[in-house]
């Protein structure tokens, strides 16, 4: 289990206090994830609809690129 997961409504990283992923909890859900990339960007897209509920000052592109653009 880990440390790592999100503190809402603010999106924020329970255990480095970064922006949720943080780079941790990214290195992990590839772990998590494995080859399911698919799987993994539905994953983050349904958080990404989430965050953008909370988060309504943030502009949709950058949420999209911090929940979505880092997955390749």
């Amino acid at each position: 289990m880990t440390t790592h997961g999100p503190v809402l409504p603010i999106w924020s990283c329970g255990g480095c206090d970064a922006p949720w992923p943080c780079r941790t909890r990214q290195r992990e859900l590839r772990a998590e994830f494995g080859d399911a990339r698919i799987s993994l960007a539905l994953y983050l897209g349904a958080h990404l609809l989430r965050a953008s509920e909370d988060l309504t000052w943030v502009p949709a592109g950058l949420l999209h690129r911090r929940f979505l653009g880092w997955i390749r």
